[in-house]
């Protein structure tokens, strides 16, 4: 019997080799929003962490009406398309929004996952594979900015902030010129010590800033600012919704339409 167990152990072990490895497991995927013509609605659900992160005054009977913001829209390829903006109620802003097509705008899924008290404001793809959307946290004064970057054209981004510490100011400004290098000019706000605009370049894809120049007056970027002249934002007050809209031509066509409203916060 003793001399079976190693015979018994090796024949487990070839089988085991002979198995197909087990599938790694499926990452979390976003609602899919479908396109059908009207404006879609995002789904939010006003949670009480919510309120009171945003330091919102809500009650049953006076609800705060919570809505979507789309600022920035830009195209990857011949069938990504991206827009970017926030989630806020009158007097708070409660998380960013970055949504994504990868079939010219027939379905939309959220690309990146929502930063609380954050909204992102403009978008540049330099490439099919390679884009920038910028953002900051608005709460309670425009602080902290950063990026969003991928290089796998939309399907992944990630946060990367232009300053190591916590600090006071905006993104006026940002453009690449390749994958690589790309200029920024951060708008530091009334108030602040020093210079109030700073020019800073990048030369590793926007993971790291060195400061370039400082101006009490605004500086502006020498070359055009990041922006696709094909695609805009258009808000449409007869169906209360923010419709992405593309140039073909001398005509502008609507790709998709997102609702305004997207529910209340209460208790």
């Amino acid at each position: 019997m003793q001399r079976l167990v190693p015979v018994m152990l090796a024949a487990i072990a070839a089988l085991a080799q002979d198995q197909p490895p087990a599938a790694p497991a499926p990452p979390p995927t976003q609602p899919i929003l479908e396109n059908a013509g009207k404006p879609m609605l995002m789904p939010f659900q006003c949670s009480e962490e919510d309120i009171q992160s945003a330091g919102l005054a809500c009650s049953e009977d006076d609800p705060c009406q919570i809505y979507l913001e789309l600022a920035a829209t830009s195209a990857a390829g011949a069938t990504r398309i991206f827009a970017a903006g926030n989630i806020h109620a009158e007097a708070a802003t409660l998380d960013s929004v970055l949504l994504g097509s990868e079939d010219s705008g027939h379905t939309w899924r959220e690309a990146h996952d929502r930063i609380r008290g954050a909204g992102l404001d403009h978008i540049q793809f330099v490439d099919a594979e390679t884009g920038f959307a910028s953002g900051l946290s608005l709460s309670p004064l425009p602080r902290d900015p950063f990026l969003l970057i991928t290089r796998d054209g939309g399907k992944t981004w990630r946060q990367s902030m232009i300053f190591p510490e916590s600090r006071i100011g905006s993104i006026q400004q940002f453009l690449f010129d390749d994958a690589r290098s790309g200029n920024l000019i951060i708008d530091c706000g009334l108030g602040s010590d020093g210079d109030r605009y700073e020019l800073y370049g990048s030369q590793d894809g926007g993971d790291s800033w060195t400061i370039k120049q400082t101006s009490v007056k605004p500086l502006r970027l020498k070359s055009a600012p990041a922006a696709n002249p094909d695609w805009r934002i258009r808000a449409d007050a007869a169906t209360k919704s923010f419709h992405i809209e593309h140039r073909r031509g001398a005509r502008w066509t609507t790709e998709a339409a997102f609702g305004v409203k997207l529910g209340v916060c209460k208790p």
